[in-house]
């Protein structure tokens, strides 16, 4: 036999927000004997909204009455509803859908919550990540499989010119987990091999072979052995002064700092060259690197690869590898990258991001962000900005004050 929902009271409470709101509605329930179902807390700039469910106290109109006071002493509107049971369990298939815009216009948003509703979904709870340099809000819905709520919102965040990355509502999120990056255009801005080839004479013509190899016009493999010969003859010390031109995409040490200080591991995977990657995982506290290696000899590139090339296939074994080696699972990857190459590296991992990236990766990836900072991925986990600040400044760390 089913037993009796109990009979409770909603008290929502809404106005400028001060210190001591939610203890002074405390102790208008504190004689009630009523028992804590639920709290909720939102704060807009200074407005308050909170919702407190209890049981039916004893006596209601004596509860109702010290509540309306202490509102009115409050210069707060009070919103009393009696009723039966506690909230309704959240339906099967819980999302996290983080919604990226720069700017996020009411339009896109309004957009966005109409193919939710469309799906049949619900939205639970709307938290805001970030409000510069882009502005980040996370939905957390319920009622419809992750994967069929990301092919509605991603074909929503084409029309509305946003960024929607659907993810499962599960303990992966809050996990240690590994995250794998490509290097060039990724986690640098431009190409080191064109970098290399500027001091070759021939960077237009090795530029034109990496295009069509991103855009998966021809094969990886081929078309670097070919730019790589092109190479030849450059003196050894053009990898230090490549080095020293090389601009970080923004927002990349802030994302590596933040997510190394929760325990995330990080790992480099690309078809670049080890003489520029250990380096930057060297500079920027990474784990682990993978690369191709650049043969020199007597001083100067010869243009030869040795030993087996980092391909498509190479990134994926990679990646597989490293998880094995810190005992996560491949669910609990985070795979970034920009193209053609990059491809069975995010199909690989629990969560691939397009990052600026080619249409051909674009489309085949979980999610895509197409802003110019690497630090979004973060607003993806669940951290927000607000978040990433308070620990920066604990660490003496200044960070740019937002706009006013």
């Amino acid at each position: 036999m089913t037993a009796p929902k109990p009979e409770t009271l909603l008290i929502t409470l809404t106005g400028r927000d001060r210190p001591g709101v939610t203890s002074s509605v405390f102790a208008a329930l504190s004689g009630a004997g009523v028992e804590v179902l639920d709290i909720e807390q939102i704060v807009l700039r200074g407005r308050l909204i909170l919702g407190v469910l209890v049981t039916a106290p004893r006596n209601l109109r004596r509860v109702t009455e010290a509540v309306q006071a202490t509102g009115a002493e409050l210069g707060m509107s009070v919103d009393l509803e009696t009723g039966a049971g506690d909230n309704k369990a959240r339906a099967s298939g819980r999302s996290h859908v983080t919604v990226i815009g720069a700017p996020l216009r009411a339009s896109a948003m309004g957009a966005v919550a109409g193919r939710i509703a469309d799906a049949g979904a619900n939205i639970d709870r709307i938290e805001r990540m970030a409000r510069y340099p882009v502005t980040a809000i996370d939905l957390h819905v319920s009622g419809v499989a992750t994967e069929a709520l990301r092919t509605v919102l991603a074909a929503e965040a084409a029309r509305q010119s946003i960024d929607i990355a659907v993810q499962p509502a599960n303990l992966l999120r809050r996990g240690t987990r590994l995250i794998v990056m490509d290097v060039d255009s990724t986690l640098i801005q431009g190409e080191v091999i064109e970098m290399l080839a500027a001091r070759a004479g021939c960077e237009a013509e090795v530029a034109a072979v990496t295009e069509s190899a991103m855009r998966g016009e021809m094969d990886f493999e081929a078309s670097l052995r070919a730019r790589a010969a092109l190479l030849a003859g450059v003196p050894e010390s053009a990898f230090d002064e490549v080095y020293d031109e090389i601009e970080l995409a923004p927002g990349a040490r802030t994302m590596v700092r933040t997510l190394r200080r929760l325990g995330y591991r990080f790992a480099i995977v690309s078809g670049g060259f080890t003489r520029i990657t250990d380096r930057l995982a060297e500079d920027l506290g990474i784990h682990f690197s993978r690369a191709n290696e650049l043969e020199v000899v007597d001083g100067r590139i010869t243009g030869r690869i040795v030993g087996p090339v980092v391909d498509r296939a190479g990134k994926a074994a990679a990646l597989r590898e490293f998880a094995a080696e810190i005992g996560v699972p491949e669910q609990a990857v985070i795979a970034i990258g920009d193209g053609a190459n990059d491809l069975d590296m995010l199909n690989a991992a629990g969560l691939g991001i397009a990052y600026n990236a080619k249409p051909v990766l674009r489309d085949a990836a979980d999610t895509a962000v197409n802003v110019p900072y690497l630090d979004t991925i973060v607003y993806l986990l669940g951290i927000s900005r607000e978040e990433i600040e308070a620990a920066d400044a604990e660490a003496g760390i200044v960070t740019p004050a937002p706009p006013v």
